[in-house]
């Protein structure tokens, strides 16, 4: 058996440079750093018009070992200082410069105001040819040099320097410089008037602008209307894009609820720790006649529990119902909940609720909606039961949920769809538990195929942006 390849067919390592496939590359470590940077000040390199790679390898050094290393530094610097005044010599500047520095770093991290990092940056240059990369590498220098930093090309270990610039996260050269807080902080690269501080709590990062070296952010929770659709061509990114948003936004503190047809997010769910449902699995149901417990602020639930059964049916019939046929369906499943003990008084909300049979029988007693009934059967006592054959078996609570539609048969998309949509709508609209949270319906068009469907989807979606922004939105 063939083993999968996962690089370049060829790569010749030379002593000033490798070859990959038809470019060749050279390395350059930062070696010299200047003694005052601002914001920004790796910038110039990022907006060089070639094609240059900057890697930044950051790692924390602990607060002890820093305060040790620190207090090694200043006894040197003080020793060589010391040493000068006795002998009657000039006294050296950047010695006392880096003694000064260091007292007042060691004053800082001492006072827990800044803490200290090992960080390496390296430079990869790509060209076609020797010639050119020559060239370019004399630029890039010559724009180091400019900033008052030190490039210097790592012969006879181009190919680690290569590796070290991929996105492995491996330092396979170990050039590296302590860096306090705040210079760490000067050196992100990315400055521009687009990025303000004034950012809402749950602004999201999108990427790089590329028009210019600035970064994308958006917050959808201080916009008048927190919905957008995605829409590109196949394979263009756009479930890529939707993790992206999902993720980081779990990392602001926003709730997300993603109906999944295809169990893409699986893996997502299961890093940041959340709850995978299996839609179609023979343990896992939702029983859209559920009422919310006794208690609650949602205004006359019994009546929305049964303008919601209208759609759930008008959906799993896939036709568009007379008058009659409603009012038909509409006394059915108040006889439903009726038998099942459950009227308009909160006192009975707390009753076993109905089921989908339950609502077939009641139909099959009304001469002007036998059909519905029969309709239902594959629902009830068909291929299609699981899905409705009991109670609900899971309420799921976390910041991350994630319902999966890919063990349904196709027939059931849409109808699943539409389940886990009122499920997440019910969360969504508790009064008692307001917070950002955001919805994520991938591949909307399996349930926007109905129009009923489509309906429901649009009423949440507006529903859901007249909610108070402050504490939730969708």
């Amino acid at each position: 058996m063939t083993k999968p390849r996962i690089g370049p067919d060829l790569v010749t390592v030379r002593p000033r440079h490798i070859e990959v496939l038809d470019n060749v590359c050279t390395t350059l470590a930062i070696a010299g750093y200047p003694r005052d940077v601002g914001p920004g000040w790796l910038e110039p390199l990022l907006t060089h018009p070639g094609r240059l790679d900057v890697t930044l390898h950051i790692e924390p050094i602990p607060s002890l070992v820093a305060a040790d290393r620190l207090r090694k530094r200043l006894a040197r610097l003080e020793s060589t200082l010391r040493i000068d005044h006795e002998h009657g010599r000039l006294l050296d500047p950047s010695a006392e410069a880096a003694a000064e520095d260091a007292h007042d770093l060691a004053s800082r991290v001492a006072r827990g105001q800044a803490k200290l990092f090992r960080t390496a940056i390296y430079l990869t240059v790509h060209a076609t040819d020797p010639a050119e990369l020559a060239e370019t590498c004399a630029e890039v220098r010559a724009l180091a040099a400019s900033l008052l930093l030190d490039a210097r090309p790592v012969t006879f270990r181009h190919l680690q320097g290569w590796i070290s610039t991929l996105p492995f996260g491996y330092d396979n050269l170990g050039m590296r410089r302590s860096f306090d807080t705040s210079a760490l902080a000067a050196a992100f690269p990315f400055t521009s008037p687009d990025l303000t501080t004034d950012l809402g709590p749950t602004a999201v990062l999108y990427g790089a602008n590329l028009s210019s070296a600035s970064l994308v952010t958006w917050d959808r929770f201080a916009q008048d209307n927190h919905n957008s659709v995605i829409l590109a061509r196949l394979g263009s990114g756009k479930s890529y894009l939707a993790k992206l948003e999902a993720l980081r936004s779990l990392y602001t503190g926003v709730e997300v609820a993603v109906i999944d047809p295809e169990d893409e997010y699986g893996r997502l769910c299961e890093a940041v720790g959340g709850a995978h449902i299996r839609m179609g699995a023979a343990d896992v149901r939702l029983n859209p006649f559920d009422l919310p417990p006794p208690g609650t602020q949602e205004e006359d639930p019994l009546t929305r529990r049964a303008l919601f059964l209208h759609t759930l049916v008008a959906v799993l019939l896939g036709e568009r119902m007379d008058n009659v046929r409603k009012a038909a369906l509409d006394r059915a499943i108040l006889a439903a909940y009726r038998k099942a003990g459950i009227t308009a008084d909160e006192n009975t909300w707390s009753r076993r609720p109905p089921l989908l049979r339950d609502l077939a029988d009641a139909l099959a007693e009304d001469p002007d909606a036998r059909n519905l009934a029969a309709g239902l059967a594959p629902y009830v006592t068909g291929t299609h039961r699981r899905l409705f054959d009991g109670h609900t078996t899971t309420r799921p609570d976390s910041h991350l949920i994630v319902f999966s539609l890919r063990d349904l048969p196709e027939e059931l998309k849409a109808v699943g769809t539409l389940l886990t949509l009122d499920a997440v709508w019910r969360r969504v609209s508790n009064p008692d538990a307001r917070r950002p949270r955001l919805v994520v319906v991938d591949e909307a068009w399996l349930l926007m195929k109905d129009s009923e469907g489509a309906k429901f989807l649009l009423r949440m979606a507006k529903t859901a942006n007249l909610l108070p922004h402050t504490q939730d939105g969708v």
